[in-house]
């Protein structure tokens, strides 16, 4: 989608690593995910150093917890607080587009 285009050029990897695990939250029946951050890396354009930071940023606030590419969202409205705007426009285009 463009947007998410749009956030990966303009918003933090903070941000873009936000907006990822919501987006995956909102698909998936639980709060874990399996994935490892240089898969995430490249899902988002970004180097996995950079991923490495963001998760730990989002890790050391509480937000998530993260060992050996297992990702666990502890606090799903933190992580609402810090995201962009771009979540929202995409998860809205989304349901429109399966409820269409």
């Amino acid at each position: 989608m463009a947007q998410t285009a749009v956030c990966n050029r303009h918003h933090s990897i903070d941000q873009q690593l936000c907006r990822w695990l919501l987006l995956s939250l909102d698909r998936l029946p639980s709060n874990e995910l399996a994935m490892t951050q240089e898969l995430i890396g490249n899902m988002l354009g970004v180097r996995r150093e950079g991923v490495t930071e963001a998760a730990g940023k989002l890790q050391q606030a509480g937000l998530i917890q993260y060992i050996r590419g297992h990702i666990t969202v502890i606090d799903r409205k933190g992580l609402e607080a810090r995201v962009c705007e771009c979540y929202e426009v995409v998860r809205k285009e989304s349901e429109r587009i399966l409820h269409s």
